[in-house]
């Protein structure tokens, strides 16, 4: 045994994120790790990593007890994480990254050749194809999660810990990604995978425990389980299967007209993009990060001006207005980064679920906002979505990720307009949840209103779109209605492919 965590306690407040954890890692073998989001995942690993310190329990590494106070003690004793949110350095090359802190030095100074040549070897090894040169800052969120886990491997780990790994790749990818894990193992490397796809764990995993609020449910052999015995113990409850009937599309609710719109560099980040979205229908954008889908969403929204086209949003014409005006034109978006965009880490959940109506009758009068009001309209959300708080005077940032998903998830989803715009509404967040949000956006659909979805996750475009348009390279290549192609061929198109091949 490589690896013993016993008796894990961890508190934050009067929330157990973990309540006398104990869980075990074998040599060469793939463990995951599966539960609901605030089921205390993701601190047991921060624990192991050195990212936060338990209240008690003991960790043992190769027999012999240890303790960190840093990811730097973690990683001496050859245990690496793979990091849901990346812990990149945005201004730094892709090979500074991958290298830093162990770097190939030539009389003294970083040696460029020397550095860049150990990257193009570990990607080449491990099929996970990145652009040593390029700056991160300018990389997709697609190749920044190669970045982190080609610096993991750089690093030797021993124990690897993989934090919703294939949350952005292809199906391909994914499959070269399972197939990495398979072969790291093969050669004797300890893995432990943190998922929601329980698809991914029945392919790759030798064992699953699942956690529920807090504590261990249990630990199974994968040979010994089923998807559906993993779901029912991860949420106590057997999941509901989505139907989705055939609607008649009625007014135009978003019409996009050659949108274009050039990099600092000069090249094309989108080139002629038309859509549109009528009122009854989900239409997905299937494509492989990086490939203009967060630029376009952000011209949609208002978040960039510097384009050419025009935006209409229900009859109204938008184009390069600001985020204000077209909300009230009749646009929610639950946006890609729910940080950086959607939400305000320091401020409580009441104000962020208040954000863009702080105007509104509903909820101000005369200037003065109705707290009172706010604070039910809160707790009626954290309790309609199944949100894990101490109470909606809680800061946004003490949420785990997939918690601070639900938030912005249900503010937006709940806002009274026509028209959603929904980038990777369900990253990060647990199978009960995912059903609930699918159900929202669909009853969203089914009334008459209209949701343009982003998302990385072929498996939910293909579930909940009437219309697939496929983005490769800023350009909109192909047209597909609901039932027309499947996620082969879907990944094979977003890799640049042809649709008759």
């Amino acid at each position: 045994m490589i690896l013993e965590m016993k008796n894990i306690v961890k508190t934050y407040g009067k929330v157990v994120a973990n309540d006398n954890v104990s869980i075990d890692l074998n040599e060469g073998e793939i463990l995951a790790i599966v539960g609901e989001n605030g089921a205390g995942k993701s601190t047991i690993m921060k624990i192991l990593y050195g990212l936060e310190k338990p209240d008690s329990g003991e960790i043992f590494v190769k027999g012999k007890k240890v303790s960190f106070n840093s990811p730097l003690d973690a990683m001496k004793l050859n245990i690496g994480m793979v990091q849901q949110h990346f812990m990149l350095f945005g201004p730094m090359s892709v090979t500074e990254n991958i290298v830093y802190n162990n770097e190939v030095s030539r009389r003294g100074f970083f040696d460029w050749k020397g550095n860049r040549e150990k990257v193009r070897e570990l990607s080449g090894k491990y099929g996970l194809n990145v652009d040593p040169d390029a700056l991160i800052n300018d990389c997709s969120v697609g190749t920044q999660q190669r970045v982190e886990i080609l610096k993991t491997l750089y690093q030797n780990a021993d124990i690897i810990i993989f934090d919703e790994p294939s949350a952005v790749l292809t199906p391909g990818e994914v499959d070269e990604l399972l197939s990495t894990m398979k072969n790291l193992a093969k050669a004797g490397k300890s893995l432990i995978l943190i998922t929601h796809k329980l698809n991914e764990v029945m392919e790759v995993a030798d064992r699953v425990t699942v956690m529920r609020s807090g504590k261990v449910i249990g630990t199974v052999n994968k040979k010994d389980t089923s998807t559906d015995e993993l779901s029912y113990m991860m949420i106590g409850r057997h999941t509901s299967q989505l139907n989705i009937p055939d609607m008649k599309t009625g007014k135009r609710l978003l019409e996009v007209e050659h949108l274009s719109m050039g990099s600092a560099l000069g090249k094309k980040v989108l080139n002629d993009v038309s859509l549109h979205v009528d009122a009854g229908e989900i239409v997905g954008i299937a494509g492989v990060s990086g490939n203009g889908q967060s630029e376009m969403i952000r011209c949609i929204t208002g978040l960039e001006k510097q384009y050419e086209g025009k935006v209409l949003v229900c009859d109204q014409d938008v184009s390069n207005q600001g985020v204000s005006i077209i909300r009230k034109a009749g646009m929610s978006h639950i946006p890609e980064d729910r940080y950086l965009w959607g939400s305000a880490r320091e401020a409580s959940l009441s104000d962020n679920f208040l954000m863009g109506e702080e105007d509104s009758d509903a909820f101000s009068s005369h200037g003065i906002l109705k707290q009172k009001t706010i604070d039910r309209h809160a707790d009626r959300l954290i309790d309609e979505y199944a949100i894990k708080t101490d109470g909606c005077r809680q800061k946004m940032k003490e949420l785990s990720g997939g918690n601070a998903q639900k938030v912005i998830t249900a503010r937006e989803i709940e806002r009274d307009c026509p028209l959603t715009i929904a980038c990777e509404p369900t990253r990060g967040i647990d199978i009960g949840a995912m059903e609930f949000v699918h159900e929202r956006l669909v009853n969203k659909r089914d009334n008459g209103g209209g949701v343009l979805l982003v998302s990385s996750e072929l498996s939910e475009i293909l579930k909940l779109s009437d219309r697939i348009y496929v983005m490769y390279e800023g350009h909109l290549n192909y047209e597909f209605r609901h039932g027309e192609v499947d996620d082969r061929k879907l990944g094979r198109l977003m890799l640049g492919g042809k649709a008759d091949e």
